[in-house]
């Protein structure tokens, strides 16, 4: 599916048909739930908020008007729905990632098994450390895989901004890293 037929199947909830909601929802309840995850590290908030995405897809339908991207209005929305979740919760602390598990084969060696896994604790712990902004940033464009455009439609910001903040938040990862690797 293609995202001329997101908007089209978005207009369609607008137009009230609610099997399209189904459709987006199947489609998009897997990368929506591993954004939730990457920022709260805890399932059932993350399932919770995936939820409420939806929900608001049904109750804000009407304002959506099938111009531009269908998954940038959608990442626009499930940001309102975590900042909603952290305000009414009274903390923004997103965790460090958990998309580094191991994924090493049987044979090879323990050492590399620990090697590979203090790099892993290192850069989870670098990523904690960046403020909850440049996080989140980082996990739409690097493990949401959004493209430059989209998030920078998203945050509100120009592409070319966007690929100097997400180039400066790498650098600061990459500082802090070392930092930690010392």
């Amino acid at each position: 599916m293609i995202e001329s037929d997101d908007n089209q199947l978005m207009l369609g909830v607008k137009a009230g048909n609610k099997e399209n909601l189904g459709l987006l929802f199947e489609k998009y309840k897997r990368p929506l739930f591993g954004f939730f995850f990457r920022m709260t590290r805890e399932q059932e908030i993350s399932e919770d908020l995936v939820q409420n995405v939806f929900m608001r897809i049904l109750k804000y339908s009407y304002s959506y008007k099938g111009e531009g991207k269908f998954t940038t209005w959608f990442y626009h929305l499930a940001r309102n729905v975590l900042a909603d979740h952290y305000q009414k919760n009274k903390r923004y602390q997103p965790m460090g990632d958990n998309g580094f598990e191991n994924r090493l084969s049987h044979q090879e060696h323990a050492e590399a098994v620990m090697a590979k896994n203090q790099e892993q604790e290192l850069l989870r712990l670098a990523m904690a450390q960046l403020s909850s902004e440049k996080y989140e940033l980082l996990i739409l464009v690097k493990f949401q895989k959004l493209r430059y455009e989209e998030a920078a439609e998203i945050v509100g910001c120009s592409e070319g901004a966007l690929k100097v903040r997400v180039h400066r938040i790498i650098q600061e990862l990459k500082t802090i890293y070392k930092r930690l690797d010392q």
